[in-house]
């Protein structure tokens, strides 16, 4: 695998030309075409379709509006929730409601079902579509039947990704979402375009997850692609079918790109005709000569079964060297694992080597990345007659789709699975997020799945709970299992891939999904179960701000899976303050104490109080800061609280890591940089700072008070760099905040205190 260090030219779809000096005349000896490089980067497929979908007029500061949005059970009440608040009358463009996260409605009493009865209806009353819970996994029911070439879809989940289909797909942030439902634009400056060439073909037990670990392995420590878009291209893509492709689609996520977008052929026209979907194909080619600002080279020939072990997909090896260097690399996760836990819990993978192979717990095959048909039908393959054994190893397998697993059972592949000692289960996105197959305590799984973050499989560190997951392809996993949970590469294994033709059949969706047509029924009554909460009252950002440091992280990145925990919290995820008191818990379980008592200042001041009567140590703090400041009095004011991390923010769009925080009274991050577009947009859009410091320079430590002056005015006035002082041992210390590129609009959202306030006002 190759990354240019410069931007590259791709000629007819089949040559790369570096950018350099002598590029433009290589270029019209092979072309005969003088092309300037601005020309040539319209030239992408993905300036084509951004640009049909801008309604700015301005390619460089782009106004999205898309053409269909998706949302799962633990994203949708929220949203519509802040759409209700802020006028919404009926869904503009084609609505998915989604039931695949919260399915499983026997924990937490009735809170599961009573936010399904509140889709259904919402569905009904602004004229939406409702696929009730088992039916299919969010992105799985977007590629059957939304997708569409040269169509752009916004999704409340991160992986939204329909590249591999000719659609452009973006996961953002409720709040976003909520945007397009009362027909404004998602915007964004004209964001790069990365290639990714692919040649050769993949070896036989070679998945789509080896060649998306490979990738992330590649990119992600090295910011290649963030925020951008990767084009797949090169004649590599042709020797793919399209269930693979998706399968390396919906990893892109993982890079931290902003979207994907992937050369269509026959074999995906065939994919929509399959679907009863002809209409729906559009071919998309790059132009006779494309540019874009990097380029990632690819052999799939040379791609060999991959491990991501825990606690990151980009912790990546080749099965191979894992078990050539076995002890070196489980010492290395250890001492990973001391960053990622921050020493919590011991934590060791040694102890799962037998006779100098390594032994896992758990196999799983399942979700937007692993239940495909052609996984599935591989993995069957694989395990044909074989047994999974009678020890600690378990294997569970999820079809995607209730037509996956209809044609699954068809032709058999269920009863061979079955056979073995599997278990196959409906479509479910649980085990990606820790709401199904958690593992025993110390417990290994290999999973097909998109992540393996640090508690993300159900771990309960404040518990001295702890499990882990490493990520692979479901061959691979199927091998494993096939030897009985011994780790193996597909590749060491002789096997007949039978390939069975895929017959898709939408009965069961015309049975059971709710779709209005777009008609909306404005008499339908919401029905809201006990748990489903409107936001709090949030207040305008202050003239001046005073903010706590609660708390402060230095792993090197940190998850929205550490900022608010998955799995057992998604039943709250309807009731803002309820789930408010898990923010942190796994990484700083002090965390929502303090916020909670320097909130009691903010809210004392808004109900005309005295802060420091409230948070008795704020007095002396306002009394250095009126030495230098005498006008600053309880009017022109604010208390709140901030965090430090270094890189927060990769993995989940959950908008919900930034809104507990605001809930309990935050007023901004502060980090050397975010890891991801959509969680720095999050912030902002629940009217909190994005603030920015350079690496390696900490003026404060957790516990001690910020003075930020005229933050307003500098919001206002469009002022990147801010001038901030820490309050501590009677004096005041100046440094240095920024903030970054803001739009208007969102400078408007962070003054008027979060986007509900920006659409009432």
């Amino acid at each position: 695998m190759k990354l240019y260090e410069q931007g590259v030219y791709l000629l007819k779809g089949t040559e790369l030309v570096a950018d350099g000096p002598e590029a433009a005349a290589q270029i019209k000896q092979k072309t005969g075409c003088d092309v300037s490089k601005e020309a040539a980067a319209k030239e992408t497929m993905a300036y084509g379709i951004l640009e049909r979908h801008n309604t700015s007029g301005n390619m460089e500061q782009l106004q999205i509006k898309f053409d269909k949005l998706t949302s799962h059970d633990i994203t949708y009440v929220g949203i519509i929730q802040t759409a209700r608040a802020s006028g919404l009358e009926k869904f503009p463009i084609p609505y998915v409601l989604t039931n695949c996260h919260n399915s499983l409605c026997a924990v937490g009493g009735t809170i599961n079902e009573d936010d399904h009865m509140f889709g259904l209806s919402c569905a009904k009353k602004y004229g939406g579509i409702y696929v009730p819970p088992h039916q299919a996994v969010i992105h799985q029911f977007a590629r059957e039947m939304l997708a569409g070439g040269g169509k752009m879809i916004l999704g409340s989940d991160s992986h939204t990704r329909y590249g591999a289909l000719g659609t452009m797909a973006m996961g953002e942030g409720g709040p976003e979402l909520v945007k397009q439902l009362l027909n404004k634009t998602y915007d964004i400056p004209m964001p790069g375009v990365v290639g990714v060439y692919m040649t050769g073909k993949p070896a036989k037990g070679v998945g789509p997850q080896d060649i998306a670990l490979a990738i992330i392995g590649e990119v992600f420590d090295k910011g290649y692609v963030k925020n951008k878009v990767m084009e797949f291209v090169g004649p590599g893509v042709d020797n793919l079918s399209v269930d693979y492709r998706i399968g390396v689609d919906v990893m892109t996520t993982e890079t931290t790109c902003l979207s994907s977008i992937w050369k269509t052929d026959d074999k995906v026209k065939e994919f929509y005709e399959i679907h009863g979907r002809s209409e729906d194909f559009a071919l998309l080619q790059p132009g006779e000569v494309a540019y874009y600002d990097g380029m990632i080279e690819i052999d799939l020939s040379e791609i060999k079964p991959m491990i991501a072990m825990p606690f990151h997909p980009s912790n990546t090896y080749t099965i191979d060297e894992l078990n050539a260097n076995l002890m070196d690399i489980l010492e290395d996760c250890e001492k990973r694992a001391k960053v990622s836990l921050d020493g919590q819990v011991d934590f060791t993978l040694k102890d799962k080597v037998r006779g100098g192979r390594l032994y896992v717990d758990q196999g799983i095959i399942a979700g937007c990345a692993g239940g495909g048909y052609e996984n599935i039908t591989d993995a069957a393959d694989i395990l044909r007659g074989a047994s999974i054994g009678p020890d600690e190893f378990t294997l569970s397998v999820y079809p995607a789709s209730t037509p996956i697993y209809m044609e699954l059972v068809k032709n058999g592949c269920v009863a061979d699975l079955m056979a073995t000692g599997a278990i196959v289960k409906t479509a479910f996105c649980g085990p990606c997020f820790g709401a199904g197959d958690t593992p025993s305590n110390n417990g290994f799984s290999i999973r097909h799945s998109t992540r393996n973050f640090p508690n993300r499989e159900g771990s309960k560190l404040q518990s001295g709970q702890i499990s882990s997951v490493a990520l692979m392809d479901a061959r691979s996993i199927a091998a494993t299992a096939a030897n009985k949970g011994y780790l193996t590469a597909a590749t060491d294994i002789d096997v007949n891939y039978t390939k069975p033709k895929y017959f898709f059949d939408k009965t069961i969706y015309d049975n059971r999904v709710f779709d209005s047509k777009g008609v909306a029924e404005p008499e339908e009554e919401i029905k809201f179960g006990p748990n489903i909460k409107d936001w709090p009252a949030m207040s305008a950002l202050p003239e001046n701000l005073v903010l706590k440091v609660v708390s402060e992280i230095h792993d090197p990145v940190t998850t929205t899976d550490e900022l608010i925990p998955s799995g057992e919290t998604s039943s709250y995820r309807s009731n803002p303050l309820g789930l408010a008191e898990f923010t942190l818990s796994r990484k700083d379980p002090e965390y929502v104490g303090r916020a909670k008592e320097i909130q009691k200042a903010q809210k004392a001041l808004e109900a005309g109080e005295c802060a420091g009567e409230a948070v008795p140590e704020l007095k002396e703090i306002m009394q250095v800061i009126k030495k230098d400041y005498p006008h600053i009095n309880h009017d022109n004011f604010g208390v709140g609280s901030t965090i430090f991390a270094v890189k927060p923010g990769d993995g989940s769009a959950r908008e919900q890591a930034a809104s507990c925080q605001k809930v309990l009274g935050g007023w901004a991050n502060i980090a050397n940089e975010y890891a991801t577009k959509r969680y720095r947009s999050n912030l902002i859009n629940w009217g909190m700072l994005p603030f920015l410091i350079p690496a390696g320079e900490l003026p404060f430590t957790n516990g001690d008070y910020l003075f930020v002056p005229q933050i307003r005015k500098a919001i206002e006035d469009k002022v990147d760099t801010i001038q901030a002082f820490v309050v501590k041992d009677g004096t005041m210390k100046e440094f240095t905040l920024k903030l970054g590129a803001l739009t208007d609009d969102e400078r408007d959202i962070i003054l008027k205190g979060c986007l509900i306030n920006y659409y009432r006002d």
